[in-house]
């Protein structure tokens, strides 16, 4: 099944169809996007499949079969993602499916250990769906963020590790002295040690008509949703790397793409400051804050900004915004678990254990990470070790090593 020729049906405004139009983008599938409301000819296309039903998402496969609003899981199956566990009790399991998660994964495989990897989306994280990284180390000339996680993927199948996606966990609990992670699908998985390498999600401004037009113009994902806009202006807002990078990288769509920026001035790279700067297609706005989302028809078209010097307000009509301001850890669902800090990191030992025994933190849900793909892999080794030495002094004559 050619993944190129899947086609979704559906609006802007669904929810289900922004749930899967996520999905796929996390999962690095390409997929062409039918909006009903504006095309008629994909409109009476599914009323036929739905022999007069209009539900949606509809999505069609190569094969020609459809899915009629499907769950994610179901899709996952579809897209034939491994989503069962074949063990009954791992050494260690790793709740997440970034770097630090795979580098943890293919050090401990290494040594020997039986290792599980569930990952509530797309393997290969954050990093997975940046159109390209150029500071990693071994790559001259840079990398695509899907071919990167791709070949640490290979890497970590290539060592026996067990991945999972599409798995989200919803608990872990302590069961002697092992622990049981369960995921949402009521599947129970045992083992001796787990390490968190959940990642953190891009943060949302909170303004007014923000969570209205997510997935209807407002957009955390330039790779999956800028080529929506070939043709059309766009905005991005943040003024870091990640903005600066992901700017550039929509003008490979957008005749003009505006940033911008609450600051007087970019806190990106020297390179990308540069690159944005030099840009005939980029236009930075300095000291320039969102105040509002509007929009018609149940998508967005324009931007409210105000001035932070003089508190003026501006429209800026743009059919497509990308928000890029920080990161905020995805650590909530762990908060009885492990000890946090003020602002949602897990704490850790110098060893990566967190207050509970056994259970370990590493990337960028740690507190005092760096938040950079280079140490995220760099904690992963590191944690891998700790969690090495942990298992030697508590599996004694079990532990083995090849």
């Amino acid at each position: 099944m050619s993944n190129e020729q899947i086609k979704l049906y559906g609006t802007y405004w669904c929810s289900d169809c922004k749930r899967s139009k996520k999905f796929l983008g996390e999962q690095r599938v390409s997929y062409e996007f039918i909006d009903i409301e504006e095309d008629q000819d994909g409109q009476d296309f599914v009323r036929r499949a739905q022999n007069g039903g209009m539900t949606i998402p509809t999505l069609v496969f190569a094969d020609g079969s459809l899915l009629i609003e499907p769950s994610n899981a179901e899709l996952a199956q579809k897209l034939g993602l491994e989503t069962k566990a074949k063990c009954d009790f791992y050494d260690l399991i790793i709740v997440g499916g970034g770097p630090t998660a795979l580098t943890t994964a293919i050090y401990a495989a290494r040594d020997g250990f039986d290792v599980l990897v569930i990952e509530r989306s797309g393997l290969g994280g954050q990093a997975g769906i940046t159109e390209r990284l150029d500071n990693y180390p071994g790559f001259p000339e840079g990398v695509t963020g899907a071919e990167f996680a791709e070949r640490i993927i290979q890497q970590a199948r290539r060592y026996g590790v067990e991945l999972l996606s599409a798995q989200n966990v919803t608990g872990i609990q302590q069961d002697g002295e092992d622990h049981l992670v369960e995921t949402e699908s009521g599947q129970k998985h045992r083992c001796q040690t787990v390490l968190l390498a959940t990642g953190s999600t891009y943060k949302r401004l909170e303004a007014p008509g923000e969570d209205e037009y997510i997935g209807a113009g407002v957009h955390f994902c330039a790779t999956c949703d800028g080529p929506f806009y070939k043709g059309r202006e766009v905005a991005v807002i943040g003024g870091g790397n990640s903005a600066v990078e992901e700017a550039a990288f929509l003008t490979r769509f957008s005749p003009k793409v505006t940033i911008l920026v609450r600051g007087s001035e970019l806190s990106a790279s020297k390179i990308a400051t540069d690159k944005a700067q030099e840009s005939p297609q980029i236009e930075l706005r300095f000291n320039s804050e969102v105040a509002e989302f509007k929009g018609q028809q149940n998508h967005l078209d324009t931007v409210v900004v105000r001035d932070r010097q003089s508190g003026a307000l501006s429209e800026l009509k743009v059919p497509g915004v990308f928000i890029f301001v920080g990161l905020s850890p995805n650590s909530q669902e762990f908060k009885d678990l492990v000890r946090l800090d003020a602002q949602g990191f897990i704490m850790t030992g110098p060893d990566f254990q967190t207050s509970t025994t056994g259970i370990f933190a590493a990337g960028d849900v740690r507190a005092g990470s760096t938040k950079q793909l280079v140490s995220a892999a760099g904690e992963g080794a590191a944690a891998a070790l700790a969690i090495r030495e942990f298992l030697r002094d508590t599996m004694g004559g079990r532990w083995r090593q090849r």
